[in-house]
C-alpha cells in the first residue's frame, strides 16, 4: 500500500488536470503523425500496456492498436508521445536507421537507473569504443577460456540451493544462478559484496519499467536510490581493480570491469568514471535477467513437453557417454554439441521472447511510410510483428525447433530479434548461450522433476516468467553421472 498511495494521489491530480492541460496540448500537436490515442495527460497509454505485458498480452494489445490504425500507430509510454512501427521493414527502419536521426536515446526510467552513457545510449565513435572494449572479453575466443569456471560455479549453485529440498522455484534459483555468474565470471565480485549488491540490483530493476514518478516509496524513487547505492558500493572496486591494473597484477582479459578500465579513448586518456559505473550496472542488469528468463522458461518447456524434454535429455546423455574419462567438467567443444538444445531455446526465444521490443528517439523530424515523427518523440519496435509472421515463420502458432536446423528458407535480416538486430545486435548473446547451455546441462543430467502447476502461465514483470515462480518437484537423477 506504500507504494500505491503516492500513485493514487497522483492518478487523481492528473485527471483533475487534464482537461487544462488538453488545451494547451491540442494547439501543439504536430501535423501528419500517425494516427492513434495518446491517452491520459503525462500517463498516456502506459497503464494498459503495462497491464497487458503483465498478463503476457502485449502482442494483442498490439493488434487491437494495428486492426484500428495499421502497422505505424501512435501511443504515449512512460511520460513521452511514442510511434509504434510492426513489422520487417519497420524494424529495419527503427534499428537500421543512422543514430543521429534516430537514437538509443531510452525512457527517462531507462536513463536514470543505467545511467545516460550506458552503450545503449551512447551513438557513434563512443558507442564504437566501449562496444569494441567490451567484446574483447565476450568474443567466443575468450568466452572458451571460462567454460569449466560456468560449469563448476552451476553445479555449486544446484547443489547449495537443492540440497535435501523437495520442492523449489525455478524462477528464484535460476535468478540467484545468473547473479552468482555475472558476480563471478563477468566481474569477479567477492561473496560478500555480491550479497549486499543483491537487493538493490533487484529494486533498480524493478524500476526500468515502472512511471517516472519520482516520489518517496514509489518504484522509480527506490530505484534511483538503489543505484547510489550501487555506484557507491562499485567506485572503491573499480579504484583496487585500476591499481592491480597498473601493476600488472591482472590483465584486461580478466573480467568486464577490468576491460572497461583498459579502455583508452582517441586522445589516450582512460573512461570518466560515471561512464564506467553506467555500463556496469547495465551489463549487471541485461546479463542477470535475460538468461534468468531463458533458463527459466527452458524448464518450463522442458517440464511441459515430453518429445522435447527427451530429445534434450538424450543428447545431454550422449555428451556424457563420449566423454573423455580424465576430463571432469565441461569443455568449449561439448558446448557446440549441444544443438538440438539451442534449437530449442532459439524456438522459446521466437514464441516468448525475452525482450518484447525496445525504444529508440528521433532527434530530427522524420517519416515512416508517409507520417511525420516528430523531433523529441520515441519510437518502438515489438518482436511479436515477425515472430508471429505466418509469411516469415511457417505455422508460427507451432513450437517447431527444426525451423533453426538448415533452413531451407532462411530467415529475413530484422525478423528474427532475441538479441536485436543490425549495430544494436546485443554484444551478449554468445555469453547467455554458454551460460544457458551449461546450466540446462547440469540441471538435465543431475535432477528429474515435474512441474507442481501444469496450467502455469508465463508472465511479463517486464520480462516473461512463469507466473508463479514455477515450483517444481524436484529429486536427484538415479545413477546420474555428475561428479
Amino acid at each position: 500500500m506504500v507504494e500505491e498511495i503516492p500513485f493514487i494521489v497522483l492518478f487523481v491530480l492528473t485527471l483533475s488536470l487534464a482537461f487544462f492541460l488538453s488545451k494547451f496540448l491540442s494547439k501543439s500537436q504536430p501535423i501528419n503523425v500517425p494516427k492513434g490515442s495518446l491517452g491520459y495527460p503525462i500517463i498516456g497509454e502506459t497503464l494498459s500496456f503495462l497491464k497487458a505485458q503483465k498478463k503476457d498480452k502485449g502482442s494483442n494489445w498490439i493488434e487491437e492498436r494495428v486492426s484500428k490504425y495499421g502497422s505505424v500507430f501512435k501511443t504515449s509510454l512512460m511520460g513521452s508521445p511514442t510511434v509504434f512501427i510492426i513489422g520487417q521493414q519497420g524494424n529495419k527502419f527503427v534499428l537500421g536507421t543512422s543514430d543521429d536521426i534516430i537514437s538509443a536515446k531510452k525512457p527517462p526510467t531507462l536513463q536514470k537507473i543505467l545511467g545516460k552513457q550506458s552503450l545503449i545510449e551512447l551513438t557513434g565513435s563512443r558507442h564504437k569504443l566501449i562496444k569494441g572494449g567490451m567484446m574483447k572479453f565476450l568474443k567466443p575466443e575468450c568466452l572458451q577460456n571460462y567454460v569449466k569456471k560456468m560449469d563448476e560455479l552451476v553445479r555449486t549453485v544446484l547443489h547449495r540451493e537443492l540440497k535435501e529440498n523437495e520442492t523449489i522455484e525455478v524462477v528464484s534459483l535460476m535468478k540467484k544462478l545468473s547473479y552468482d555468474m555475472a558476480c563471478n565470471v563477468l566481474f569477479d565480485i567477492d561473496e560478500q559484496t555480491r550479497k549486499i549488491l543483491f537487493e538493490d540490483f533487484i529494486t533498480a530493476f524493478k524500476a526500468i519499467h515502472s512511471l517516472p514518478i519520482n516520489f518517496p516509496g514509489t518504484s522509480f524513487w527506490r530505484g534511483q536510490k538503489a543505484r547510489a547505492r550501487i555506484v557507491k558500493k562499485i567506485v572503491p572496486i573499480m579504484n583496487k581493480r585500476r591499481e592491480e591494473l597498473s601493476k600488472g597484477a591482472i590483465n584486461s582479459t580478466n573480467d568486464m570491469l577490468s576491460c572497461l578500465l583498459a579502455i583508452r579513448d582517441e586522445n589516450g586518456e582512460p573512461l570518466d568514471d560515471d561512464i564506467i559505473t553506467d555500463n556496469f550496472i547495465f551489463l549487471f542488469v541485461a546479463s542477470h535477467d535475460t538468461s534468468a528468463t531463458l533458463m527459466s522458461l527452458m524448464i518450463w518447456k522442458l517440464s511441459r513437453d515430453p518429445e522435447v524434454y527427451h530429445k534434450v535429455l538424450e543428447e545431454h546423455m550422449e555428451i556424457i557417454k563420449q566423454k573423455d574419462g580424465n576430463e571432469e567438467r565441461l569443455t568449449w567443444g561439448e558446448i557446440q554439441k549441444m544443438k538440438y538444445t539451442w534449437r530449442v531455446a532459439q524456438e522459446l526465444m521466437r514464441t516468448v521472447p525475452p525482450l518484447f521490443g525496445g525504444f529508440r528517439k528521433a532527434l530530427k523530424d522524420t517519416s515512416y511510410e508517409g507520417y511525420n515523427i516528430p523531433k523529441g518523440w520515441q519510437v518502438y519496435w515489438a518482436s511479436c510483428g515477425t515472430h508471429m509472421d505466418k509469411n516469415i515463420f511457417e505455422n508460427p502458432q507451432e513450437f517447431d525447433p527444426s525451423r533453426f536446423e538448415n533452413q531451407a528458407k532462411p530467415i529475413p535480416p530484422f525478423s528474427y530479434l532475441p538479441f536485436g538486430a543490425g549495430v544494436h545486435n546485443c554484444i551478449g548473446n554468445e555469453f547467455a548461450r554458454v551460460e544457458t547451455l551449461t546450466t540446462i546441462h547440469n540441471f538435465v543430467k543431475m535432477y528429474e522433476w515435474s512441474q507442481l502447476n501444469p496450467e502455469e502461465t508465463i508472465t511479463r514483470q517486464p520480462m516473461p516468467y512463469p507466473s508463479l515462480g514455477l515450483p517444481i518437484k524436484i529429486k536427484p537423477r538415479c545413477n546420474n553421472m555428475s561428479s
